[in-house]
């Protein structure tokens, strides 16, 4: 990743699972951060019942959920608060498996704005959905957001 002017040093791991752990809504639904670095990040969940929607598939809300957490996750890791600008989903297929897993990383960035994108996947492997997510960097340090949340 390139180093921007302005930007912070990247924020550990295990404060960002801690930080992100305060997510009342993903926390809800059940999903897990697995791994956060550097402009990457991995989220998990585990498909239960109230994950399914009327004709008895996951939820198109829920693997936008689990793709927003890991967004997030990777855009604040690179040490400013990051919010989502605009975001794109694609769902390609319906899981197969139990188990759904999201895995961001940054594309490109600048002093602002940084581009993401994330792939959705089951246990299996199948590619589910690609969202494309745009992210506005704020002037504050995430850090100094940890206490306040």
């Amino acid at each position: 990743m390139t180093k921007h002017a302005g930007q912070e040093p990247p924020v550990p791991e295990e404060d960002l699972k801690r930080f992100f752990k305060k997510d009342v809504f993903c926390n809800y639904v059940g999903i897990e951060l697995k791994e956060v670095f550097d402009g990457r990040a991995k989220a998990e969940l585990e498909i239960r019942e109230e994950h399914l929607n009327g004709i008895r598939i996951v939820h198109g809300g829920v693997i936008y959920t689990l793709a927003d957490l890991a967004f997030a996750a990777a855009a604040n890791s690179k040490g400013r608060v990051a919010v989502a600008a605009n975001a794109s989903v694609s769902f390609l297929k319906s899981p197969k498996g139990h188990r759904l897993i999201a895995e961001a990383w940054e594309v490109s960035s600048s002093r602002t704005l940084a581009s993401y994108t994330v792939h959705v996947s089951d246990e299996t492997g199948e590619l589910l959905a690609v969202v494309q997510g745009l992210a506005y960097r704020r002037p504050e340090k995430i850090v100094e957001v940890f206490d306040r949340a």
